[in-house]
Formats: C-alpha cells, sequence, structure tokens
C-alpha cells in the first residue's frame, strides 16, 4: 500500500505563508505527477497546483504567481509554498499522486488533508 501524509497547515493571518509538506511512503516503485487540492466549505474540490514527473508545474488563476509547488524526488515529497495568503484561500488543502507500485499496479493515491485557515 502507499499513503500520503500532508502537514504544514494552520492559522495564519492575510498575508502571511505557510509551506505545506506531502510525504509518500510504501510500496512504491515511482511517482509521476503530484498535486495539490483544496476543498472549501460548501464547494467543490478543486486543483490548486499540479508537479509533473519532469519538473513542469501549472496552477491554478487564483494561485498563480502566490503559491510555487515543488518536489524532492529522493524523498517522495511535495511542498507548496504559499505566500500572501488570502481568506478566500481558506480550505482543506490534499495532496494527490499517481503511483506505480513495486507489485507494479498503478494506484491514484490522496492525503488525508490538512486545514489552512487564513484569518484575522
Amino acid at each position: 500500500q502507499v499513503q500520503l501524509v500532508e502537514s504544514g497547515g494552520g492559522l495564519v493571518q492575510p498575508g502571511e505563508s505557510l509551506r505545506l509538506s506531502c510525504d509518500a511512503s510504501g510500496s512504491i516503485a515511482s511517482i509521476t505527477n503530484m498535486g495539490w487540492f483544496r476543498q472549501a466549505p460548501g464547494k467543490e474540490r478543486e486543483s490548486v497546483a499540479r508537479i509533473f514527473s519532469g519538473g513542469s508545474s501549472d496552477y491554478a488563476d487564483s494561485v498563480r504567481g502566490r503559491f510555487t509547488i515543488s518536489r524532492d524526488n529522493a524523498k517522495n515529497t511535495t511542498y507548496l509554498q504559499m505566500d500572501n495568503l488570502k481568506p478566500e484561500d481558506s480550505a482543506v488543502y490534499y495532496c494527490n499522486t499517481r503511483v506505480l507500485t513495486l507489485q507494479r499496479r498503478w494506484l491514484d493515491v490522496w492525503g488525508q488533508g490538512t486545514l489552512v485557515t487564513v484569518s484575522s
């Protein structure tokens, strides 16, 4: 099995920063794309940022220029640096990745989520 564990969420004021981490562990042969999604109360889950195996990335329009996604392939970890946070960024943030297991199965894996609250 493969697990994703997010960390780094919390309560911050508008304009401040947070850095989320997502660690993948388990029966992993390789990881392709890694991404961050978020879901605010009463809203659908939306894609925030993705980083591909070659290192390229893309962002939702609402966070482009403020958020930066990165990955450490040696550690099977992805990060989301969130700067200039706004109240509308408040949500549960989920990590997602597609993994090839050692058993040669492809899995789409989600983390349990980490809460980000931006409020004065």
